[in-house]
């Protein structure tokens, strides 16, 4: 059995309510209640200016210090945030985004040696040079890589690839990385209002 009793909307928060009770309704919820400006919520009187500071209130970001509103402030640290780390592409070494562009213009033009066809091939190229290198293989059908080993054997040796130069980088990436880690912990404790009166 349904209930077919009579609504009225209250003329204070906005909601339909049983014509019934519509009079203590009104009196209850214009005493204890009000709407939030920013979101239109109807909170209790006592906690609005809490939930406008908690909910609304503009935040400064923890990264760059760029002041926002609170709703926005994940989607800011997770994608635009020129402070937030990110990875280079070619080395996989973690850094600030606002840096990442000038890092890898010089990473990208680092070279490996191409085991295919033995030449030294940017960082940056080795996706496209891949389907090149394998096509010209495909079609000479060997007969340079005879030619490059007979130039090797006579003396124009290339710089092999050796475990020490890779050492040196991982250790270099390392040290970078905790010199980033214990700069970033320095600048903000230097930045943070000091608690000793």
């Amino acid at each position: 059995m349904e209930s077919d009793q009579a609504t009225s909307i209250c003329a204070h928060c906005d909601r339909p309510v049983p014509a019934s009770n519509i009079d203590l309704h009104y009196a209850h919820c214009s005493r204890n209640l009000q709407k939030c400006k920013v979101c239109g919520d109807m909170v209790p009187k006592q906690h609005a200016e809490d939930h406008y500071f908690i909910t609304h209130a503009p935040v400064a970001c923890s990264l760059c210090n760029e002041t926002m509103e609170r709703d926005i402030l994940d989607i800011h640290k997770g994608e635009n945030c020129p402070q937030r780390i990110v990875t280079c592409e070619f080395c996989e070494f973690p850094l600030p985004a606002i840096d990442l562009a000038k890092h890898q213009d010089v990473c990208g033009n680092r070279t490996e040696l191409c085991h295919v066809c033995n030449k030294y091939v940017r960082l940056r190229e080795t996706y496209s040079h891949g389907d090149s290198c394998n096509r010209i293989q495909d079609n000479s059908v060997g007969s340079s890589r005879d030619v490059r080993a007979a130039e090797r054997d006579e003396g124009a040796q290339r710089r092999p690839q050796n475990e020490f130069s890779k050492r040196n980088l991982l250790f270099t990436i390392a040290i970078t990385g905790v010199a980033v880690i214990v700069g970033s912990i320095f600048f903000q404790r230097k930045a943070e209002p000091s608690d000793v009166h």
